[in-house]
């Protein structure tokens, strides 16, 4: 880890995202207390947790697998952190908390006889019941299938805004931290890249590993004069200004597609929502996503042309041209 530094406001649900082995768990486990760090503080409000036992921090985990007790109920499960409570007042938050969750009806069922969502809910109650300041979540999404990943995901965050506990998310996938988290940090070999809202992340990376990894990209080396850079597709508008060579990014939606023209369509997908290019032109390849009802086959000979403003990621000096939609 390098000098990993960021703040989660209260009720904020902050993602950090990034490639397997790049520290976003290890980051996670420093936070509950699982491991110490070499250097550095972890703060909770005006609390210094950083050599406090994970039991003494009032911080939630949802791990990766649930980590459920098999031979406990859901009611059991969720009461399993409340020792310190009387058994009245014990009883009275679980039944607080599978009515938040929607799994009052649910109470008396082992882990195996509930769905991967539901499982992942109790997960979330367990975590929240002795009421932390912040919930740390741990790739929770990750073995959920792609149709129940979504509705489940949409559940356990309208959950978080309405009980107001924050929140850090761990996850590799992209649209779910976009969509997920409210402000988002994008993680590359144990340092963080970037730190912002998704929209701003998204629309302005500052490096080309963000540009790269957030989503599909079109990254174009150019010489800045300003507010405009030459590229190889001509005269492009900048979003800030910029003197010499620079390597710009150009997302796929920013592109269109002009009739005649030295460029080559060379592949066509269509996603029922959009349709997705890809364009050789000067020996190089771009990605441009269009409209559905865009006429261009392959073969057609077309012209690029920005739409949008490009943003600068880095300086040109003549590195080898990176795959346009590289992760």
């Amino acid at each position: 880890m390098d000098r990993v530094s960021f703040g989660v406001a209260p009720g904020e649900i902050f993602a950090l995202l990034g490639p397997s082995g790049c520290g976003k768990t290890t980051t996670l486990r420093l936070i509950a207390g699982f491991e110490r760090p070499d250097g550095g503080q972890v703060w909770l409000g005006e609390e210094n947790l950083t050599h406090r036992p994970p039991e003494k921090r009032g911080i939630g985990f949802v791990f990766q697998d649930y980590a459920l007790f098999p031979h406990l109920s859901v009611f059991e499960n969720v009461a399993f952190g409340l020792r310190n409570l009387s058994p009245a007042r014990r009883r009275e938050r679980v039944e607080e908390v599978l009515s938040l969750v929607g799994l009052t009806v649910f109470r008396d069922r082992r882990p195996h006889e509930l769905s991967g969502g539901q499982q992942q809910r109790v997960a979330l109650a367990r975590a929240i019941a002795p009421g932390p300041k912040v919930v740390l979540l741990d790739e929770p999404f990750s073995s959920l299938d792609a149709g129940l990943r979504q509705a489940t995901r949409d559940e356990v965050r309208e959950l978080l805004k309405r009980s107001g506990i924050g929140a850090v998310l761990v996850t590799h996938d992209q649209e779910e931290a976009l969509s997920f988290a409210e402000r988002l940090a994008v993680m590359r070999a144990g340092s963080l890249e970037q730190v912002g809202t998704p929209e701003e992340v998204y629309a302005r990376p500052r490096t080309p590993f963000v540009a790269q990894f957030l989503g599909r990209t079109n990254l174009i080396p150019g010489e800045a004069h300003g507010i405009e850079a030459e590229t190889p597709l001509g005269p492009v508008r900048l979003s800030e200004g910029a003197v010499g060579p620079v390597l710009l990014s150009l997302r796929p939606e920013a592109l269109a597609l002009e009739p005649g023209g030295e460029g080559v369509v060379v592949s066509r997908e269509f996603k029922g929502h959009d349709l997705t290019y890809r364009v050789r032109l000067a020996g190089r390849d771009y990605v441009v996503q269009a409209d559905p009802h865009c006429p261009c086959r392959p073969g057609d000979k077309v012209r690029l042309e920005a739409r949008d403003p490009a943003v600068v990621v880095g300086r040109s000096g003549g590195e080898a041209w990176p795959k346009a939609d590289s992760r």
